[in-house]
């Protein structure tokens, strides 16, 4: 089941997307001084923002966030953060929850999307591209971004969820 995420679940979340960035980290996730379980209450307390998630025997097993970000046109959306846990991958839970932010992204008459997505996580990139995503050569990471991320983006009705690029 997918369906929008309560405060109530930042905890959960946070663990989740613990796990999968763990996965993407050779050497273990960078340190950090930020508390994700508050993170993740503020992003799904935010009115103008969403969280998806995707629900198991009563567990989450995958998440994605989007909004569109301030300043940019009201028909662009960003998604920031999505994340399936490492022991349901390959089981289509990643390309369902991907489905339902492209439906909610259609219903609200987006028709640009956004991410980023860091370089070496390999998969990640994989499952994007499979899902119909493409780089975006206008918007390229910065020189000395440390965090290396490639921005892909897929514009009107060719891209995400109609497998067309």
């Amino acid at each position: 089941m997918i369906r929008t995420a309560v405060p109530a679940e930042a905890e959960a979340v946070a663990a989740l997307h613990l796990r999968a960035r763990s996965t993407y980290y050779p050497d273990g996730v960078p340190p950090s001084d930020r508390d994700w379980r508050d993170v993740w209450r503020d992003v799904i307390e935010r009115p103008d923002g969403h969280v998806l998630c995707a629900v198991e025997h009563g567990g989450i097993v995958g998440v994605a966030s989007f909004r569109t970000p301030d300043g940019a046109p009201a028909d662009l959306v960003k998604l920031f953060q999505f994340h399936i846990d490492p022991d349901h991958w390959r089981r289509g839970l990643g390309t369902a929850l991907h489905t339902a932010c492209v439906e909610e992204w259609r219903a609200d008459g987006m028709r640009t999307a956004v991410l980023d997505v860091h370089v070496d996580n390999t998969r990640a990139r994989a499952f994007y591209t499979r899902q119909g995503w493409i780089p975006d050569p206008e918007n390229p990471p910065a020189d000395g971004d440390h965090h290396e991320y490639l921005r892909y983006s897929v514009h009107g009705n060719h891209g995400p969820g109609n497998g067309t690029s």
